[in-house]
Parts: C-alpha cells; structure tokens; sequence
C-alpha cells in the first residue's frame, strides 16, 4: 500500500509543470541521546550509523539536543520540515524512539499552521532562507518509525534513566500520551516497527518490549498495557499488525499502523552507531520506498 500510494504522487506532481524541479528528502529524527550530533548540521548521521549506508532519497539528519524536553527542542523539527518539506518539495520522514514524539508533536500541534516555504539551503544553524509563499503545513508522505516512544515508557516512570535529563520527564507514559492529540497526524501515515528484543528490563516493562520501550508505545496503541506477541502467555492481548485493534480491543491511534512485530524478538532498540536494531529494518524501508 505505502509504495503505491508513494508512487501515485510522485506521478501526480509530476504532471504539474510548474513542479517539474521538485526534490524529495528522508529526514531522520533521532531518539534521546547525550547531545552528541551537530544540531543545524543535516549531514551529521553519527547517531545512526556511516552517512554512506543507503537510506532513502537525498537523506537528511534532523539533529536536536536528545536529553531535552521535546517543546523545547522541536523547533529544530519544524526547521528541518521547512527547510525541505515545503513548496514543491516532498519528505518521507523516519524517526527512532523520543523522534516519534518530536515528529507526533510538530504535526498535531504545527501541521495545520501557515509555514513560509523556504530554499532547501540550510545555514550553519539549519534555518534556509525564504523562498516566497506560505502554504499550509508540510509536504510529508508518510512517517517510519522505529520503536517510538509516542507514549513514553515505564523506565522514565521508575526513574531509571537519569533524572537530571529533562526529557526524562517527556517520556513518562502519562505525560507522553498528554503531550499532545496523537491522533492528529495531519492525515499522514505512521508506520510503527516494534522491536521484541527485551531482557534487561523486562520486570520494569510490560509485555514485549526491546530494553527501552514496550509494545503498547512501539505499536500505536492508544492506552498503555501489557502487549505481546501471538501465543505469549501472561499478556492482557497481543499487538495485531496492521490497523486492527490489539486482541482484547484496545485501538491504535489513527493513521498508525504496525508494519513490523518483532514475533522472532530479533531486534533491540539500539542503532549503536551502525544501522542496528530495530533501525535496521526502518533503514532498508527507507531504501526501498523513499524515492
């Protein structure tokens, strides 16, 4: 479905002339990390792995400060999503982790307001310039996400990540899911990958989970609980793919649908520099459909 719809609008932009010189871009939304990544500088893919690995079109690493509360840092979202989203150009977005939040939060609360359309030329600080117009939200095709923190997680709750990080406090699961309408994605697809590969935390973490964030959140799930995969036992219901509700009929957000579950609990949460984990498989989406 995502590669026919992607390809449907390619062909319809293409029939309008005036759009003949429009560009797409993947812009990468990293997760909570310790400030390590240049923020403005969209060639920096440090936190994901070498800049050289094929992940999708004309790819861009939108860099915000990770150990900091997500309104505070969305503006870097929102420059990104100007910079390369507007006018004739279009953007296929993945994020990973706090990035769900970061991309949730600039749609439900910005995707409806009038945006400048800007030059595609980013300063040293990120910002392009004025291209004239000012269209209503962002050109976005879709939104991959690897195992997405948009409801937050229960390690935040316990405080077991550290507490002097004002994001911490983002990514506790009530304040998470209060942050903003997650169903307000603007009519843009999200696309959830789950990873399963959890055994560190699993008495901190209900039901499947990949060490850092349980199903209930990487799967769309519109309340939190205790959610697994097929067979599992000791679960209150399993996270169906698709659209479908989870098994004892807790609903996704809208517009989210699970893409992957992680029933060989293959992958982790962690891109360690390297493409890996559970972003390993957004990144050879992105490949494959992002064009």
């Amino acid at each position: 479905m995502k590669k026919l719809f992607s390809t449907a609008i390619i062909a319809a932009t293409a029939l309008v002339g005036a759009e003949a010189s429009a560009t797409n871009y993947s812009l990468w939304i990293h997760g909570r990390n310790g400030g390590s990544t240049q923020r403005g500088n969209y060639g920096d893919f440090s936190y994901w792995g070498p800049s050289s690995t094929a992940a999708g079109v004309n790819k861009k690493a939108v860099n915000w400060l990770g150990t900091q509360r997500i309104s505070v840092e969305n503006f870097r979202i929102r420059d990104a999503l100007d910079c390369f989203c507007t006018g004739a150009n279009w953007c296929y977005i993945a994020s990973h982790s706090a990035g769900n939040l970061q991309i949730g939060y600039a749609l439900s609360l910005y995707g409806g307001s009038t945006r400048n359309i800007k030059n595609a030329a980013p300063s040293s600080t990120g910002v392009c310039g004025d291209a004239g117009g000012t269209p209503v939200g962002w050109n976005i095709k879709w939104v991959d996400v690897a195992s997405g923190a948009g409801g937050g997680s229960e390690l935040a709750n316990l405080g077991d990540w550290a507490t002097s990080e004002p994001l911490t406090s983002d990514l506790v699961t009530s304040t998470a899911r209060a942050m903003y309408n997650h169903n307000t994605t603007r009519a843009k697809w999200f696309y959830m990958f789950a990873g399963a590969k959890g055994t560190l935390y699993s008495a901190a973490l209900p039901g499947q989970d990949d060490e850092a964030v349980s199903y209930h959140t990487t799967g769309g799930v519109s309340a939190t609980g205790n959610f697994c995969n097929p067979g599992d036992w000791f679960c209150d219901g399993t996270l169906n793919t698709g659209t479908a509700a989870t098994s004892n009929g807790v609903a996704k957000w809208s517009y989210h649908t699970v893409s992957l579950r992680d029933d060989g609990e293959a992958y982790d949460h962690y891109a360690a520099g390297n493409w890996a984990g559970i972003v390993g498989p957004v990144r050879a989406d992105m490949a494959t459909y992002a064009q």
